[in-house]
């Protein structure tokens, strides 16, 4: 039981419950100690009742959320790209399957979606490029 981690992250909406694990007691079980709740989005960690946190849980926490902080970043640019395999996957449904009143169903929400994406696209890259030159013309 040497192998498990000093602390445990349960994972929930924007952030997690932070544990430390304590596996060296008599009884040879787990015991799982909550003593901080995280929030990624705006940073804050709270002990858990009147606990104080250590130099060592800090670092360990602050660690864990650069880490996890990372990771969404990476998972949502990769549901992105997901998504514009699934718009060509669309692309060739209505192509080659879509029945006449599949597409009475999907024609509106997609064409609106699809307008609405690509006008935050240009303006996105329209500013991109005024930030690169400096300049607007």
């Amino acid at each position: 039981m040497n192998d498990l981690p000093e602390y445990y992250f349960r994972v929930r909406d924007n952030g997690a419950l932070v544990f430390r694990v304590d596996a060296d007691n008599r009884q040879r079980r787990i015991d799982m100690d909550q003593i901080a709740t995280v929030n990624i989005r705006n940073g804050e960690v709270k002990p858990q009742g009147d606990r104080s946190l250590t130099p060592k849980d800090i670092a360990e926490i602050q660690s864990w959320v650069a880490w996890r902080t990372n990771q969404l970043a990476e998972r949502e640019v990769d549901d992105i790209i997901r998504a514009v395999d699934h718009m060509n996957l669309t692309s060739q449904w209505v192509q080659t399957r879509a029945s006449d009143a599949q597409l009475d169903q999907v024609t509106d929400a997609l064409l609106m979606a699809m307008h609405d994406l690509k006008s935050v696209l240009i303006r996105k890259k329209a500013d991109r490029m005024v930030r690169e030159t400096g300049r607007e013309d």
